[in-house]
This record gives structure tokens, C-alpha cells and sequence, in this order.
């Protein structure tokens, strides 16, 4: 599977109808997001199960606001519909790889566990 735009219009869609979703902000003009871009793409290519989102941050700048990306690249990855990771800048891809499998280890019942916690600590 390629990886699949996310714009405004499909983004709740997609994060929402899929167990595993990871979403690369990134922009044309930017030289370390051209490198991560083939990196991501075989990643994709390598698990079908998983949705490969990219996020056009010049095209859909409300979707970076909201999202507070303030540098770029920024990978996150959600999964049902929880956001497990966020940060700026190009993964190799073993370190790619291994984000991926740590995504598929989460204990989800225990982070739903913790949410409620950590929400009423701040």
C-alpha cells in the first residue's frame, strides 16, 4: 500500500475507521522531508496494515495548527485513536522499523488505564 494524502476532509476519517495510523507532516520545500519521503514510502510498502498518511503542511495549514507542528519533518503516529508519538525530524529507516514495532507492542488497555490519570495531573 502507498501512502494516502490527508487533508481536512478525510483526515478524522482516517484516523478514526484505522487501527494504526502514522502521519508525516511535511512540505515540498523542505530538504530533510524530500529525504525521509522514499524512507517512509518502502515503510509503507512493507506494512499494508498500517495507514501511511502524509500531510502537506503548506496545503493543509489548519491540520499542522492544530496539530502544533512547528517543525518539519514532525512523524506522528496514532493508534486507535490515541496519539502515542510526535516528533520533529527524519527517521533512518531502522529507527523507523522500530518505532513501528514498539507502536504494534502498546499495551493499549493500559495507556486507556493511565489516560484518565495523567489527564487530571495536569
Amino acid at each position: 500500500m502507498s501512502t494516502v494524502e490527508l487533508t481536512k476532509g478525510n483526515f478524522e476519517e482516517t484516523v478514526t475507521g484505522s487501527k494504526i495510523v502514522l502521519i508525516d507532516f511535511w512540505a515540498a520545500w523542505c530538504g530533510p522531508c524530500r529525504m525521509f519521503g522514499p524512507i517512509y514510502e518502502k515503510a509503507a510498502e512493507r506494512h499494508p496494515d498500517i495507514v501511511f498518511g502524509k500531510v502537506d503542511t503548506e496545503a493543509q495549514r489548519e491540520l499542522a495548527e492544530a496539530f502544533r507542528i512547528t517543525s518539519i519533518p514532525t512523524l506522528m503516529a496514532v493508534r486507535e485513536r490515541t496519539v502515542l508519538y510526535s516528533q520533529p525530524g527524519a527517521l533512518p529507516p531502522q529507527a523507523l522499523e522500530e518505532l513501528i514495532d514498539g507502536i504494534r507492542a502498546v499495551d493499549m488497555k493500559d495507556v486507556r488505564r493511565q489516560a484518565p490519570e495523567s489527564a487530571m495531573s495536569n
